[in-house]
């Protein structure tokens, strides 16, 4: 891509002004009726189309995987759902959760910041040993994730899988 002469100082205006306009939109004051803000709760249907794995196994074995979930998001934050979905060695496997959905807590209102803790099920012989604390299939399950809210109904996280991998999930709402 070639830049004309005017290209640079205008890339560069606007490089400087889109923080103090987005500082601006952040400061004004909420006007929203608290209510609205909250919604009350509401189911989350989740998918994964694609998850990377920051180390590939050794001996190659890994194979996509894909999620399908079910959530329920509350007005308080706190989040409650399960998980299907196919491990990285094939198996069929869930995952069973609570945590918490944390808005407001940058300037940007439609970024969020998820964790979650439950059991996980389906790491069994031979890959029993990929996950720790496993005992026939069952183990210890923590998440973190940073999303964004698209729309009041749409919205994708990238979502941290321990040490293994990451795993890039869409979400739509039902309110």
């Amino acid at each position: 891509m070639r830049f004309t002469p005017l290209a640079a100082p205008l890339l560069s205006l606007t490089l400087a002004v889109l923080p103090v306009a987005a500082g601006a939109q952040a400061q004004e004051p909420d006007k929203t009726p608290k209510a609205a803000a909250t919604d009350g709760d509401y189911w989350r249907l989740m998918g994964s189309p694609y998850t990377v794995h920051y180390h590939k196994d050794t001996d190659n074995e890994h194979q996509p995987v894909y999620m399908i979930g079910l959530e329920r998001q509350r007005s308080d934050g706190w989040v409650w759902g399960g998980t299907y979905f196919s491990n990285s060695f094939g198996q069929p496997s869930g995952y069973v959760y609570v945590g918490e959905k944390v808005m407001g807590f940058s300037r940007w209102d439609k970024l969020f910041f998820q964790w979650t803790a439950g059991i996980l099920y389906g790491y069994k012989e031979p890959y029993e040993d990929k996950v720790p604390f496993n005992h026939n299939g069952f183990s210890p399950g923590v998440t973190a994730s940073l999303g964004w809210q698209f729309t009041r109904e749409f919205s994708m996280q990238a979502i941290a899988l321990g040490a293994a991998g990451l795993m890039f999930q869409a979400a739509w709402d039902f309110r």
